[in-house]
């Protein structure tokens, strides 16, 4: 006798699952290319190599990357603290990290700013210290810290909760130390997770806007990112130019996910070989 599916059948699940990834994503993304096409290849290549826009490429990848890589070894840390330690406020610190999910990201920048600006609690200090964050590249890299941290933990941590105990017994009886033991037993477990996690989290950055509009002060070739000129450019109404902006970031996007996709393939292979 077979058995009964909660979920429809195939055909029709798959039409379903079809028609909203179309509506939802596919629609969107095509009108985006459509109109980037209909410029010229000249015209395409003289909007996105102008020097405004190439550099706000730069503000917005090196802050990003910058970002990303704090919160590889922040996250890093907190997923660690969060499943190997138990202390008092453990849960939650554990709901806090979930928090740039549910926070509108234009509140985030506003408290961002508040707190970093040259008479906040954080940004007096630091200006006294020399120290400029509201307003300058920092800033950016703040917000999108913020922001995409929870990638990282989120997929760091179900890892460390479901990595077996016994193989960090077997390396520390055979004279492991700490170090060999996280680099060479429980770093190649994590690093496809650490991977993907990472990727998710530069992806968020590279098309974060409401949380850093309001910090970063959106002065051209200095704190203007990508994300900024093309709405700047929306609303000039020189729409063409938008979304040849805009195409840059999706191809970008596009590209890192395929070669993270692509490690993390091999990671899998490895760790499974291993």
């Amino acid at each position: 006798m077979s058995r009964r599916r909660v979920i429809p059948g195939l055909p029709l699940s798959l039409g379903i699952t079809l028609f909203y990834v179309g509506l939802i994503i596919a629609l969107p993304l095509g009108a985006l290319i459509f109109k980037a096409a209909s410029l010229g290849p000249e015209a395409y290549w003289n909007i996105i190599s102008s020097e405004r826009a190439v550099a706000s490429y730069r503000v917005t990848v090196l802050s990003a990357l910058a970002a990303t890589l704090f919160n590889l070894v922040f996250g890093l840390a907190l997923a660690w603290v969060l499943v190997r330690y138990s202390f008092p406020g453990r849960r939650l610190v554990d709901a806090i990290v979930d928090l740039p999910f549910a926070l509108p990201t234009a509140v985030a920048g506003i408290a961002l700013t508040t707190l970093f600006a040259p008479n906040g609690w954080f940004g007096g200090p630091l200006l006294e210290a020399g120290i400029r964050v509201a307003y300058t590249p920092i800033g950016i890299m703040i917000a999108m810290a913020f922001t995409s941290l929870p990638f990282i933990v989120r997929t760091v941590q179900p890892v460390l909760e479901d990595l077996d105990p016994a193989l960090e017994e077997a390396a520390q009886s055979l004279g492991g130390s700490d170090l060999s033991i996280f680099w060479r037993v429980i770093l190649p477990i994590l690093w496809p997770a650490l991977l993907a996690g990472t990727s998710l989290a530069f992806a968020r950055s590279l098309g974060e806007f409401g949380a850093i509009i309001f910090i970063a002060g959106n002065q051209p070739f200095s704190t203007e990112i990508t994300a900024l000129l093309a709405f700047i450019r929306l609303e000039e109404y020189d729409y063409q130019a938008a979304a040849a902006i805009a195409s840059v970031m999706l191809i970008t996007a596009f590209v890192m996910l395929a070669v993270t996709n692509f490690m993390q393939a091999r990671a899998l292979r490895y760790t499974a070989r291993s």
